[in-house]
């Protein structure tokens, strides 16, 4: 009987492949592992909760053992976990570096821009035709998000993020460092009584983002001295809280960057006169890519286009550029 032609794996000389997970699972598993949190890796690989901790399930029922275990403060990886979490880090980096040495160092075409997303939604999103005119040719995917990219796995080339100043192995500038403020609709202050002094205020349906934490140090910040306690719901975004002003639904703390259209256009009304600063608005970029054609043009298109729009002021840099 004739033999078929063997295949390469079974050619001499040539090493066998061990049988490997699938790379959907392992991809799941190492975002879960990198980000600590099913969410985040969710919203890393924009997938669904539900289709990340599947994967996850799936990749333990693979090995036969638990990788990762859920406690009141969120996932932590087994030993196990931790152990194959170091090799797939280690091999993802490896594929990320060298992609990056086979793409071709040219000005790019396609720039990604991750963005926290009251900026992207409220104040980005609107100027999307003056930025195409103003860079032609270049391709935008702008992701709306408050994670913070792996620059070394080229999940984006310029990250907007709204923080304290940022550290590691990047280069920055601060775009604005603006006041943040309360904001509420004419129909809720028609139909409540006035806010004239920090004590008002405290009293009141507070609008949150994630946590609470906002308002307090806003609260700090402005001078009250007194123990907070804080209600009203948790809406996750600036986007959403600002929304919910908008709608009447209570009081939300906004910036002018964000909230400019809805305050001239008489949706918002600030409340009280105050001057507080809780972080600033950050344009962050990878040290080895800072001076590509594409990403200066960006950089230089909108701190132009911010201080059109802001009290202006000349941004800091930050991240020596020699290091």
């Amino acid at each position: 009987m004739r033999r078929g032609k063997s295949s390469p794996d079974e050619q001499e000389g040539v090493p066998k492949r061990g049988r490997l997970p699938p790379l959907s699972m392992v991809r799941a598993f190492e975002a879960v592992s990198r980000l600590g949190s099913m969410r985040r890796a969710a919203d890393d690989l924009n997938l669904s909760h539900t289709v990340i901790s599947r994967h996850v399930r799936n990749l333990e029922a693979w090995f036969g053992t638990r990788l990762v275990d859920a406690g009141p403060r969120g996932i932590r990886l087994t030993a196990e976990g931790r152990v194959f979490a170091e090799t797939v880090g280690a091999a993802f980096d490896l594929i990320a570096k060298s992609t990056a040495e086979l793409r071709p160092a040219v000005n790019r075409t396609v720039l990604r821009i991750w963005c926290v997303p009251g900026f992207a939604t409220r104040w980005l999103t609107p100027r999307f035709n003056q930025l195409q005119l103003a860079l032609p040719g270049i391709d935008f995917v702008m992701r709306a998000t408050d994670l913070e990219p792996d620059f070394t796995r080229y999940e984006a080339d310029i990250d907007i993020r709204y923080s304290e100043e940022p550290r590691g192995n990047v280069r920055w500038i601060l775009l604005e460092r603006p006041r943040m403020f309360p904001v509420t609709s004419p129909e809720w202050i028609s139909r409540n009584a006035p806010i004239r002094t920090l004590d008002d205020l405290v009293r009141q349906p507070l609008i949150h983002e994630e946590s609470r934490d906002q308002w307090r140090q806003w609260f700090r910040k402005a001078g009250f001295e007194h123990e907070v306690t804080l209600n009203g719901p948790r809406l996750w975004s600036a986007n959403l809280t600002v929304d919910a002003a908008v709608a009447g639904q209570g009081i939300a703390l906004a910036t002018r960057l964000i909230a400019a259209d809805d305050l001239r256009a008489g949706r918002l009304v600030e409340l009280l006169e105050t001057d507080v600063r809780l972080g600033g608005y950050y344009l962050v970029g990878p040290r080895e890519r800072w001076n590509e054609v594409t990403s200066a043009r960006f950089r230089t298109w909108l701190q132009q286009s911010i201080a059109e729009t802001t009290e202006g002021h000349a941004p800091n840099e930050g991240g020596n550029p020699s290091r």
